[in-house]
């Protein structure tokens, strides 16, 4: 049976566990709610839920992979007490970074692209975190890319730790460990379906492995189908590269340079999503759900849509939510930046209209 309750220690959310009054904000990352589209689900014969990971502390699912990866950092001593955490994130990252080193003493640097939303960079500034723009589409070779830059600034800052998101094997494990048995417990095992966009390829790998993992040991000849959604100008699912305009997911490098901690294996079938499609369901969500959610949101959804589609009937398909659409006032939701980036959404739902 599904249950949208947002569940800790087993507990339903309207029963409040004995601890939950003493739970630090550390401690409330993770046990985020699973919710059904009633709406833009009505009329399919499956079911469609999304893991709303905007109700992490810090407003997105990268909350779990920053925590992860400090944690991990700090048992293994790479990461030394006090010492500075430098990244280079589209956002996201950056800010469950900046968020947990506030908390845990450790100054961060966030190398980011110079068409980050206002919204993000203002959470990186709020949360202390020195913010560097640089050229997010700048080759690999360039002295201006995101990566190279991040690593200056480790070679020049004493004591300095670098995450490395994109190949550390703690970002897949957050998931592996949490938000996998999350769903898994929220739809009591009934998942048939998961879909998640891939940017450094943690959330799928971590979450794919341990849900057919799963299904293997309670559900003897059972499958959960793997979908990874892919925007346009990403590589992942065979397209040709190019500008891509949905944040925290895709990617235009060639296949030898994909992230180290993305498993391949674990994707059963990508769905490449086009822009007016993603931005026009992250419309609708708001519109007909009454749920601001950002455009990687609205690309998982519009793929587990066309999955529910063609699913047999009574399967349980599972979406991950990354983040909130307040993130993306400037963006997704400015009819302005939408008309500059030739995005054209459905009539019915265009704001104002």
């Amino acid at each position: 049976m599904v249950t949208t309750a947002h569940r800790k220690h087993g507990a339903h959310a309207a029963t409040v566990p004995p601890d939950a009054l003493d739970a630090s904000v550390l401690e409330r990352v993770g046990n985020t709610p699973l919710v059904k589209l009633e709406a833009l689900g009505r009329g399919l014969g499956s079911s469609i839920h999304i893991k709303l990971e905007s109700e992490n502390p810090g407003g997105s699912i990268k909350d779990r992979t920053a925590l992860s990866m400090v944690r991990a950092a700090e048992r293994s001593g790479e990461l030394k007490p006090g010492a500075t955490i430098v990244e280079s994130t589209s956002g996201n990252t950056g800010i469950g970074l900046a968020l947990i080193g506030r908390l845990t003493g450790h100054p961060v640097v966030v190398v980011t692209g110079d068409t980050i939303s206002s919204e993000k960079l203002a959470a990186l500034h709020s949360y202390g975190a020195r913010v560097i723009l640089t050229d997010w589409s700048a080759p690999s070779e360039s002295p201006e890319n995101a990566r190279a830059v991040a690593a200056r600034v480790v070679e020049g800052t004493p004591g300095a730790w670098r995450p490395m998101q994109f190949d550390n094997p703690a970002n897949p494990l957050a998931h592996y460990r949490t938000t996998g048995p999350e769903i898994w417990e929220q739809t009591g095992g009934a998942v048939t379906h998961f879909v998640a966009g891939i940017g450094t390829g943690g959330t799928i790998s971590g979450n794919g492995r341990y849900l057919k993992e799963r299904v293997a040991k309670e559900r003897p000849g059972g499958h959960v189908e793997v979908v990874g959604a892919d925007p346009y100008g990403s590589a992942y699912s065979g397209g040709h590269p190019g500008e891509i305009l949905v944040d925290g997911v895709g990617n235009s490098w060639p296949a030898a340079e994909w992230p180290k901690i993305f498993d391949r294996s674990i994707v059963d079938r990508f769905l490449r999503i086009p822009n007016d499609e993603v931005y026009t369901v992250v419309h609708r969500l708001l519109d007909e759900e009454g749920l601001s959610l950002g455009p990687s949101s609205g690309l998982t959804v519009a793929a587990a849509l066309r999955v529910a589609r063609a699913a047999p009937h009574g399967s349980v398909v599972v979406a991950i939510a990354p983040d909130a659409g307040t993130n993306y006032l400037s963006k997704a939701f400015n009819p302005q930046w939408l008309a500059e980036n030739h995005i054209r959404l459905a009539v019915d739902i265009v704001p104002g209209e």
